[in-house]
């Protein structure tokens, strides 16, 4: 028998010895041996990366020993083994220079839940019951093994789908090919607030269908359409760094920041100037700018000819964007962009970037290729650009092959499975991904979910969407499990994130890409030859083997490489300060002219523009169940454990809506219910709600608490991109009930005229 499967029996403590001299056996405790040699009281540091967010920064670790409670064998009991302490960021990563935003530390969390499923799961009462019964891995392979198997045989192996949140690096890799070789579709990515717009207005514009990367510490004048670039977009630890260089980084040189949006983010909060526009405008008013820095001869007219070639009267100087006629347009004042045209021209170093609600919309591909045209005449003739993108680490499979709309395929999946058609799913895989919460009611996720024959979850928690699973093969905790990531943005180098796990599984889970990888050696075949690795280690170290050449002449041995990306949490190439390759040839495109934004629901039923946004703390709701992130204050309302509806003062006024009453948002899809919070950072005719809370099922802190804004969105999607157009809803208000009575809880050293409950769930 092997040491680590020994099994000791012994009194631990008085409390434990007095629980096993009492009860059933299956409740005594036992003690196992440790399989780690640790020194008590010595803290360990281990690289690891973060997974609460898509910008893939660098994590340290500390792990001492302590006693933990496991499950081994089957069995539960403790254990003195390496335990996760606390988080910090990684120094030497390029990304994050060694800092971590708050949900990075409440990573920490998601190892020591205490509603992580802890065995494999199977299906006991009706779907979304919650009834489950476990079994163990042997009998769960065995049975996923074999639908699959049924599932081929039966000439439906095209009838298999894949459903994961969009994935970088090594595990898109692996499913890929566990797919192409089972001869099923490409996996389904979804998230609720997607970037397929701006990719491809990136790859129109400038060649590449990413997202950008922002060297602040160099930036003298920045205008931000919509990019909550210091709260929750792209790589927001990354762009804070760069942020606090270009304010306080330069004695005696301090960069302006304009942020142009409806709903005043945490990068509104943090700029000099904020400036409310027209939702769906945003566009309209960046060739305004363009139009007087063209006109007054700021800057030449042919600069950049791929981003100026996208936009229709570019070369006769943008006549219909004069300044009178696009105030009437945005709201924005004709003096306010003359001024703004002039300050920008005028800096030594400028940029200007988009994102959020302006892409959102029906005509979001208008407004991003508008501000990248704006942008490219700003970096006239400059040989170091405040905008570049992260160049490419030498891996084929580093980056998607073209800019994917979540909703779309989400959309066309549902659709097929309402609709009977004969390639529908007959078997789902679900991996680190919600969507019946994270997509409208009225696209009828849940739907169709129900008529799906066969669902398999990794999931590490019930949510909405593993509720419906038949089966459940709970994934290792991101502390437990090999990691890799290859950054997309924050950095002017090439970044490949590895690191092993940081601690042994606490329970009875087993990491995703090794069951495939064990799955497809049960099948054989073909499906087999395409997945040769023993374990998912073995493939990332067959997988960087490119990298291994990069990094120094001669090379180091395959031991020496591996051990030293894995010591320091990655590889990276030499810093540069801008993309050396060239980018390749954009697709054909005609030049785009304005066209009214589409909004659901008519002005007069539905008066309100609605703005769903990404929570400080939840981002999109997937990260709801740390409790740390529910109590953390919002940084603006100071609101925590709650959700909320924001209104401007004078539109409480006039509805008579006192802070914190509770009102009910409905929008022709549905209502849900908030308590009001007053704000003068959004405009009279839009309200807007934080996403993330409203969950029906998603542990014990995150359960019936607050309400989903995506549930009440129409289905409406971004003309070109089929992107869900998530700030396309109009919505009515109504005065419900008493002040508080939504459960508003706010941080009594905060904003103290907003009510405070007294007793917190």
């Amino acid at each position: 028998m092997e040491r680590r499967n020994f099994i000791k029996i012994s009194a631990i403590s008085g409390a434990v010895a007095a629980l096993q001299s009492c009860g059933s056996p299956e409740q005594q405790f036992i003690r196992f041996i440790p399989d780690e040699d640790l020194v008590p009281g010595i803290a360990t540091w281990k690289p690891s990366v973060c997974t609460l967010c898509s910008a893939g920064c660098g994590t340290l670790v500390r792990v001492m020993e302590g006693d933990a409670e496991v499950l081994r064998n089957g069995r539960a009991g403790l254990i003195k083994m390496g335990l996760a302490k606390k988080l910090e960021g990684n120094p030497d990563h390029p990304v994050n220079r060694g800092k971590l935003c708050p949900r990075g530390h409440a990573g920490l969390q998601v190892l020591y839940h205490p509603d992580r499923l802890a065995n494999p799961l199977k299906r006991r009462g009706p779907r979304e019951s919650g009834d489950f019964q476990e079994l163990s891995w042997d009998d769960a392979l065995a049975e996923l093994s074999s639908h699959l198997t049924d599932l081929r045989s039966a000439g439906n192996a095209a009838s298999l789908a894949f459903l994961t949140r969009p994935l970088r690096g090594q595990r898109r890799e692996l499913i890929d090919r566990f797919l192409k070789a089972f001869g099923a579709p490409p996996s389904v990515p979804y998230e609720p607030l997607d970037e397929a717009v701006l990719r491809q207005a990136n790859l129109l514009s400038f060649g590449w269908a990413e997202l950008p990367t922002l060297d602040l510490a160099r930036a003298d004048y920045l205008i931000s359409f919509g990019a909550d670039l210091l709260g929750t977009w792209n790589s927001p630890v990354s762009q804070s760094i760069g942020y606090g260089e270009m304010r306080q980084g330069r004695p005696g040189r301090r960069g302006k920041f304009v942020q142009v949006e409806s709903r005043m983010s945490q990068a509104g909060a943090n700029a000099d100037e904020w400036i409310p526009c027209r939702p769906g405008m945003e566009g309209v008013l960046a060739l305004g700018i363009a139009h007087v820095i063209l006109a007054d001869k700021l800057r030449s007219r042919d600069a950049h000819p791929r981003a100026a070639a996208l936009i229709a009267g570019w070369s006769a100087g943008l006549p219909d964007y004069d300044p009178d006629r696009v105030a009437k347009q945005t709201g924005v004042s004709a003096e306010a962009i003359t001024r703004l045209a002039h300050e920008i021209a005028a800096a030594e170093s400028g940029a200007v970037i988009v994102a959020g609600a302006p892409l959102a919309q029906t005509n979001g591909i208008f407004n991003a290729l508008a501000v990248n045209a704006l942008e490219a005449l700003v970096e006239t003739g400059r040989s170091q650009p405040i905008l570049s993108f992260t160049p490419k680490p030498p891996l084929a499979t580093a980056a998607p092959a073209a800019p994917q709309a979540n909703f779309s395929a989400l959309n066309a999946l549902t659709q097929a499975v309402l609709s009977d058609q004969p390639r529908a799913p007959k078997m789902l895989l679900v991996h680190d991904a919600n969507p019946i919460f994270g997509a409208p009611s009225s696209a009828q996720v849940r739907q169709a979910f129900a008529k799906i024959p066969y669902i398999v979850s990794f999931g590490s928690f019930i949510d909405e969407t593993s509720a419906f699973a038949d089966l459940i093969l709970p994934d290792h905790a991101p502390l437990e499990s090999w990691l890799d990531d290859v950054a997309h943005s924050g950095a002017t180098q090439s970044v490949v994130s590895v690191a092993p796990p940081a601690v042994h599984p606490l329970h009875n889970t087993r990491a995703m890409p090794d069951v495939l990888l064990d799955v497809a050696q049960k099948m054989g075949g073909p499906v087999a030859a395409a997945l040769p690795w023993k374990s998912y280690d073995a493939m990332l170290r067959a997988a960087f083997e490119p990298l291994r050449q990069r990094s120094g002449t001669p090379a180091p041995s395959d031991d020496e490489f591996w051990t030293k990306i894995t010591t320091q949490g990655g590889w990276w190439s030499a810093a540069t300060a801008a993309r050396a390759e060239t980018p390749p040839a954009a697709p054909a495109h005609a030049p785009v002219t304005f066209a009214e934004p589409q909004f659901d629901g008519s002005a007069q039923e539905f008066p309100f523009y609605f703005t769903p946004y990404a929570s400080q703390s939840f981002r999109d709701g997937s990260l709801a169940h740390l409790p740390w992130l529910q109590e953390m204050p919002d940084p603006l309302t100071t609101a925590m454990w709650s959700t909320w509806v924001e209104l401007n003062p004078k539109t409480a006024e006039q509805l008579r809506i006192l802070p914190g009453e509770l009102v009910e948002i409905s929008s022709s899809h549905g209502s849900v219910r908030a308590p009001a919070i007053l704000s003068p950072g959004i405009a009279p005719d839009l309200v807007a709600m934080p996403i993330g809370q409203g969950h029906e099922k998603f542990s014990r802190f995150a359960s019936g608490r607050g309400a989903n804004p995506l549930s009440i969105l129409a289905p409406l999607t971004e003309r070109e991109t089929g992107s869900l157009a998530w700030a396309a809803t109009r919505v009515k208000l109504t005065r419900v009930g008493g002040v508080n009575e939504g459960k508003l809880i706010v941080y009594a050293g905060g904003m103290s005229r907003f009510p405070v409950e007294e007793e917190r769930r």
